[in-house]
């Protein structure tokens, strides 16, 4: 019954439908799925048979609650109730039974709740909360033979450069255009901006993978992850700032596996800091995504993370992108050739700005990419988008790739391209 939500069968059916045994239940239930904005119509008397009765001849709803309190038999019942219930229906049951032994079994039978009368409203509202979250996870797929998983990595040199903005468009691009199931990983544990950028909750999925990483399999990515269409699902946080995660690692790593069985493309937000403390997040990293601006700063990092880059990740595909590039005429901090000499290789990419478009986007609480479409700013970030792809088809050939001479080197050349400074007269 809990089988993995079919988005495609959602359309025709009841988003609720519940089946009681007494009326002070039912009475407890209606102003809750009033709350949920369900229809009141579809709570019933009569308990689990009538329950299969109903469901044998028409669609079953998105979530069911039955009322095993009548049933002589519960576990037989609910075997009838499968037999006529369809994959992704999310099935809670209610009862008077109290036994562990019981509710184990019914668990194991595709039960996702037993829920021990008398019943109260918080206890029901969490049920109902939790069973929406399951409906939300993404179906779990396995990645096509003939399109092996792609993942990348976009990390910004700077705070502000924009980086977690295109990571999230190329994300919703891989997965709108590109037809490709896609995983949008944000590793800023309490800044993170992936669901928010997407207008999404994001739940405590990654917090928890932190905490127990021992609980990380296929079942935790279908439920942890949080849809953002059919094709892309989300995994971000936004732990209290009083609330330091204390971790080896190993949960982004098994993150990581997991990821690449369940779907095609894989799309790390990774903050700069973590480079540092868990270099491993890079090893399987097909394309790495740096993004930079024109500015004195800005070219320094630069410098320092593609040097990093070449000593711990050599596998991965380069590709700097320039972000928020000023229309032609207007000086930037660091011209274009000047950045180039500093990090002796030419820039892939560049992106230019559009306050009103970035504006929009936040406004309406959708990716970049599909508010500026007809935009040169989301012309752009489709070119990223296809660039990326075409590099893990292995149609570019050494894209990239860092430069081999010392680029550390540079980092006290390009301090001469500013002006300097006046002295005082004597």
């Amino acid at each position: 019954m809990n089988a993995p939500f079919n988005p495609r069968g959602s359309t025709t059916r009841e988003p609720f439908a519940a089946f009681l045994c007494d009326d002070s239940t039912a009475d407890l239930i209606r102003p809750i799925a009033a709350e949920m904005g369900w229809p009141l119509e579809r709570i019933s008397k009569g308990g689990l048979r009538n329950a299969v009765t109903t469901l044998s001849v028409s669609a079953s709803p998105s979530i069911l609650f039955v009322d095993l309190s009548e049933s002589g038999d519960p576990l037989n019942d609910i075997g009838a109730l499968a037999e006529v219930c369809e994959p992704g229906t999310v099935v809670l049951a209610t009862g008077h039974i109290n036994d562990v032994r019981l509710y184990r079994d019914l668990v194991n039978s595709g039960i996702q709740d037993y829920l021990l009368k008398p019943l109260n409203p918080e206890q029901l509202r969490e049920a109902f909360s939790h069973a929406q979250m399951l409906l939300a996870a993404p179906r779990v797929t396995e990645a096509s033979a003939d399109r092996p998983h792609f993942m990348s990595a976009f990390i910004g040199v700077r705070g502000g450069v924009g980086a977690s903005t295109l990571a999230s468009s190329v994300a919703w691009l891989l997965s709108e255009k590109q037809k490709r199931s896609t995983a949008f990983l944000d590793l800023d544990v309490h800044f993170g901006t992936g669901a928010l950028t997407l207008d999404l909750e994001p739940g405590r999925g990654l917090t928890d993978a932190i905490e127990n990483p021992g609980r990380i399999d296929g079942l935790f990515i279908e439920r942890a992850m949080v849809k953002a269409n059919e094709k892309l699902a989300v995994l971000s946080a936004e732990a209290p700032i009083n609330q330091p995660m204390i971790t080896d690692g190993t949960a982004f790593f098994q993150l990581q596996e997991e990821m690449k069985q369940a779907f095609e493309c894989t799309v790390v937000d990774l903050p700069r800091a973590m480079l540092i403390q868990f270099p491993h997040l890079l090893y399987e990293v097909q394309t790495t995504i740096v993004v930079t601006e024109l500015t004195l700063a800005a070219t320094r990092d630069s410098i320092r993370i593609l040097s990093w880059l070449k000593a711990h990740a050599p596998q991965s595909n380069v590709l700097v992108v320039v972000n928020r590039v000023p229309p032609a005429g207007q000086a930037t901090e660091i011209s274009r050739k000047d950045f180039e000499s500093s990090i002796e290789r030419p820039i892939d990419l560049v992106i230019p700005y559009d306050a009103k478009m970035a504006v929009q986007s936040a406004k309406l609480g959708k990716p970049l990419a599909e508010v500026a479409k007809s935009a040169k700013i989301g012309q752009a970030i489709v070119d990223l988008a296809n660039r990326m792809v075409s590099v893990s088809d292995g149609n570019v050939e050494g894209a990239g790739q860092v430069a081999s001479k010392s680029l550390l080197g540079k980092l006290t050349d390009f301090k001469a391209m500013l002006p300097a400074k006046k002295t005082k007269a004597s």
